[in-house]
């Protein structure tokens, strides 16, 4: 027993050294392994690796993985027109050199992060201020996060690490110009409203008088056409009137004067002072005499 003991501490011992120089490194991670508070090896690779047991030699992992700089916080800048503006951002990020992330930062995300952050908001400033508000909002949004973007990543490389990705969540108007900006968003639409309705009064006075006239022509073209047709068939009507006629001219006499006796008495309260001998009534007479005859 006494030879045992003595054994399996040993054993104990040995196993605990074993396990404390033993460690495992995830594909999501960096180790360094430090060697008196000095930096001995970087790996990057994952799998189970040695390292002295402390207090010789102690292991600190980093994330391999991408990170967010999504803070709650809105950052003003002014523009070129010397509006304020509010953005909202969210930056992307990754540790690359392990090295200088721990000398740069002592291997502290939440101070990297900080750095981050004040290069973004140094390299948007410098960037909005040599644009208008629709430049930002719309027009040149890509060409501001690209430049953004490679500034900010520029600065980042002092502490290992990556800029992976720059974006403007949001770009709202500073509260105190909102208002104006508004008003005068809202004097723009209608002043090109006004133009707009103006132009379209004057094409419609256009195209209404271009149709009057059309109209116009319209109506005299067939006015004239149909004078002449009116024309033509009163000239064939005459000529037939004129042939019938002249076959037996008597026959129109009394056809013209009961066309005349027609058109003198249409209505019962027509009243003509004639003299009973009139030539109006040669007609009357001759009808009457075979009566009398009779």
């Amino acid at each position: 027993m006494q030879r045992i003991v003595p054994l399996i501490l040993t054993v104990l011992v040995a196993l605990g050294v074993l396990s404390s120089s033993l460690f495992v490194v995830d594909q999501r991670q960096f180790a360094v392994v430090y060697a008196l508070g000095e930096i001995k090896r970087v790996i990057d690779q994952p799998g189970l690796h040695f390292k002295l047991p402390p207090p010789f030699q102690n292991v600190q992992y980093f994330d391999k993985r991408i990170l967010t700089i999504d803070t709650a916080d809105i950052d003003r800048f002014i523009t070129s027109e010397k509006l304020n503006i509010q953005i909202d951002t969210f930056v992307k990020w990754r540790i690359v050199d392990p090295r200088t992330f721990v000398r740069s930062v002592q291997g502290s995300e939440l101070i990297a992060a900080d750095r981050i952050s004040r290069s973004l908001r140094d390299a948007l400033n410098n960037e909005i201020a040599k644009r208008t508000v629709a430049d930002v909002i719309s027009g040149q949004r890509d060409q501001i996060t690209d430049s953004v973007r490679a500034k900010v990543n520029d600065d980042a490389k002092q502490v290992g690490v990556e800029v992976v990705d720059v974006r403007l969540k949001r770009v709202d108007f500073a509260p105190e110009v909102q208002e104006r900006v508004f008003d005068r968003m809202q004097s723009e639409r209608k002043r090109v409203a006004n133009e707009r309705r103006a132009t379209g009064s004057a094409e419609s006075e256009k195209i209404r008088a271009d149709a009057d006239r059309q109209r116009e022509v319209i109506l005299a073209e067939a006015y004239r056409d149909a004078q002449a047709v009116k024309g033509e068939g009163d000239a064939k009507a005459a000529s037939i009137y004129g042939s019938a006629f002249g076959q037996n001219p008597e026959f129109a006499e009394f056809y013209r004067s009961l066309e005349a006796y027609r058109a003198t008495f249409r209505n019962r309260s027509d009243v003509m002072v004639l003299d009973p001998s009139s030539e109006f009534f040669k007609h009357f007479k001759g009808a009457g005499a075979p009566s009398r005859s009779k």
